[in-house]
């Protein structure tokens, strides 16, 4: 059960948290992303570990080095296990933020979380790339960002799970892939542009996998879950 991710995309900390103990013993993996991080403050964090879960904060840090830097080690000492960082940011921002943990994380005794570099938002599709300035092909932009944040010696990437064969095939090995944009068999990819089934990302060769909306707004969250669960344990056998 490890290996989903439950986006906790809710206003408030009554929800997150009935869920969180709703799923008790089918997850214990939760993302806390910007609304309800802004919405609630770090005490959610706090609140997610007491009641035996792990905590993946995923607020995409992107800013000048040394704000960055400070920003995470703050993130860090809430003991998340998983913090995001813009990989658009550069890889003199990624490693600043890197090293001031690892000093830190020896100075005060706190492991340092898995630091993952965020790629190409799962929204964007070449067009809303090209909007903005890009017009290096979306697959190709994937790749380079996850290069930056590998050079920077982060632990992982966020991606797509389209783009999971291609870095693979790219020579992005020995990196953590986690991967949103999952949907349940046969529903709509709501705002997501670049989507997949959660087996078909396994199989694609994603460790970890977000799941919102098709978990946290079905009738029984906790059988969506566990329908997850059971669907990233075949596919991850069948991967095998």
């Amino acid at each position: 059960m490890d290996r989903l991710i439950v986006a906790l995309d809710f206003p408030s900390e009554h929800r997150a948290l009935n869920l969180v103990r709703s799923l008790k013993g089918t997850a214990n993996f939760f993302k806390v992303g910007l609304q309800l991080f802004t919405s609630v403050g770090p005490e959610i964090v706090r609140k997610i570990k007491a009641e035996g879960g792990k905590v993946f904060l995923d607020l995409k840090f992107l800013d000048i080095p040394n704000t960055v830097s400070r920003a995470a080690l703050e993130a860090a000492r809430l003991g998340v296990h998983m913090l995001t960082f813009h990989a658009l940011g550069g890889q003199a921002m990624l490693a600043s933020a890197r090293e001031t943990l690892e000093d830190m994380s020896q100075t005060e005794g706190w492991p340092i979380p898995k630091l993952l570099g965020v790629t190409v938002l799962t929204s964007m599709d070449q067009q809303a790339l090209g909007s903005v300035g890009i017009d290096r092909p979306l697959p190709s932009m994937v790749v380079h960002l996850a290069r930056v944040a590998r050079a920077s010696g982060f632990n992982g990437i966020v991606c797509s799970p389209q783009e999971l064969r291609l870095l693979r095939e790219s020579g992005i090995a020995g990196m953590t892939f986690v991967t949103p944009g999952i949907r349940a068999d046969q529903a709509p990819a709501d705002d997501q542009a670049r989507s997949m089934t959660a087996a078909e990302a396994i199989r694609e060769g994603a460790d970890y996998l977000v799941v919102g909306r098709p978990i946290t707004h079905a009738d029984e969250p906790d059988k969506a879950a566990l329908h997850f669960v059971e669907e990233i344990q075949r596919a991850r056998l069948e991967r095998l």
